[in-house]
């Protein structure tokens, strides 16, 4: 059983999103419930708070995605969709020319990616492939949550892509110590947000990165 007055008590009022929308995301929260019995898509003790947990952490990245110098968005390691799917539903409404593109190299979360974007008519770009042996990729901003840690973003983007200008990510109660620690391998601006979903999270939105005498 999910949050049954998702719709109601959602924080995403603050990010003016419709009703269908919001109906869409609630679905979409659903369709995963159920996937989750044969897929393991999150984990069964964050089904009861999924919509808290994973729409509305994933959707708050709206503001970061919904600029005019970003017209794709890769998620990579991107599992259930979360937030690669949550903002192709956000976007559809608010600029139907905004691309997702997904990499994720398991065979069944991939299936369930192109049937989510199926049913919702989403503008997407769906690779069954691993991440780490891509080269040459081109896109507007890459993001990423609950894939791997810090500096192993890092080097996939400035190894693995061959053009991107941002990098948005999620980081848990010690993220002020992993940039820290990030800032003495790279050079990089950020500007941070702080998340709606966990007074002991961040939002970062990196740019302009360089590897320090590299």
């Amino acid at each position: 059983m999910i949050d049954s007055n998702f719709i109601k008590n959602t924080k995403l009022d603050s990010l003016n999103v419709s009703r269908e929308t919001l109906r869409e995301l609630e679905d979409y929260s659903s369709s995963i419930i159920s996937r989750n019995k044969e897929i393991n898509l999150i984990s069964k003790s964050s089904e009861k708070s999924i919509n808290i947990r994973h729409i509305e952490d994933s959707a708050q990245t709206i503001d970061l995605i919904d600029k005019k110098d970003i017209k794709t968005c890769t998620d990579i390691g991107s599992g259930a969709g979360l937030p690669g799917i949550v903002l192709a539903i956000l976007m559809k409404r608010k600029n139907p020319q905004f691309k997702v593109i997904f990499y994720e190299k398991s065979f069944h979360k991939s299936n369930f990616l192109k049937e989510m974007s199926k049913k919702y008519n989403l503008n997407t770009e769906i690779h069954q492939k691993n991440i780490f042996e891509e080269k040459n990729l081109n896109t507007d901003a890459i993001i990423s949550r609950a894939f791997k840690p810090l500096p192993v973003i890092l080097d996939i983007a400035t190894t693995n892509f061959k053009n991107f200008k941002y990098i948005i990510l999620f980081l848990g109660k010690s993220g002020k110590d992993t940039l820290k620690d990030a800032l003495k391998i790279w050079k990089f601006e950020y500007e941070e947000k702080k998340s709606l979903t966990s007074e002991e999270s961040l939002v970062i939105k990196i740019s302009n990165i360089k590897k320090k005498n590299g």
